[in-house]
């Protein structure tokens, strides 16, 4: 009976060590809302779903972030689907729709594979989670989205590299200020933007019961109700109030990132 106690109580050990690292990563707030959520989908049978997000700004730098390293992860522009290297992790609707809104790609090559991607939208963003439209007001914004890295380079360089080249391609179309959404329950993804420095815009949260929606946020409209998927709220995101960021001299790099057949040089 002793040999069999010591694993139970090893692995009850293990999981109230996991408990109180979220907890500790995301805030008491934060990780009671996500045990919330997780009861609520298992009660219901996944038709119940609830989210938190937190919207953020980075700002566009002039600054290499892998300072020369990461030179064996190519990063390419992909402008359509057929751009997409094999095997890549989303549904052929998904990315017909994101191409559909004038979204772009920005695909990492390590080793002949895929090694992580971002999304980057110049006029907002029709989220795909919720039923939410993201605005912005200034012209001198994007929106970034859907920032994947395989686990096992999680923590090399992927991650660098994408913003590196993503910061080089904003640059030239004088962006000063990149938005995105990430998800209060993701510490580790917030922890990653946090690291290469962020602002605060808002946070929101929506409760998903079959075609029922409802939002509460931090930003106007404050409240929605959503009853069909034709109904939606307007989130508008102004950078414009934010503050110049000293790092947008001209960059020393010519890119074209109008033209289909470009590629952002891997550095």
């Amino acid at each position: 009976m002793e040999s069999v106690g010591k694993p139970a109580c090893a692995s009850l050990h293990a999981m109230s060590n996991r408990i109180l690292q979220n907890v500790k990563q995301m805030g008491r707030l934060n990780a009671g809302l996500y045990l919330l959520g997780r009861v609520l989908r298992a009660v219901s049978r996944e038709r119940w779903e609830l989210y938190k997000y937190q919207f953020l700004a980075q700002a566009v730098v002039a600054e290499p972030l892998c300072r020369g390293r990461g030179k064996n992860i190519a990063v390419r522009q992909c402008f359509q689907a057929a751009d997409l290297p094999p095997a890549y992790p989303r549904p052929g609707a998904v990315l017909d729709a994101r191409y559909g809104q004038g979204a772009l790609s920005l695909a990492a090559i390590k080793d002949g594979e895929l090694s992580g991607f971002l999304w980057l939208s110049p006029d907002g963003y029709q989220e795909d989670e919720v039923r939410a439209r993201y605005r912005l007001a200034s012209p001198q914004s994007c929106w970034d989205f859907d920032v994947w890295v395989r686990p096992e380079d999680r923590l090399g360089l992927t991650f660098a590299r994408l913003w590196e080249e993503a910061n080089l391609l904003l640059r030239a179309r004088a962006v000063r200020w990149s938005c995105s959404r990430i998800s209060a329950f993701n510490a580790a993804s917030l922890g990653a933007h946090g690291a290469i420095g962020t602002v605060g815009l808002g946070s929101a949260l929506f409760l998903r019961c079959g075609r029922w929606q409802w939002m509460l946020a931090s930003l106007a409209p404050y409240i929605h109700l959503s009853r069909h998927p034709a109904s939606f709220p307007l989130l508008s995101f102004d950078t414009g109030a934010l503050p110049q960021h000293p790092s947008m001299e001209p960059s020393c790099r010519t890119l074209k990132p109008s033209k289909p057949s470009s590629r952002v040089p891997s550095g």
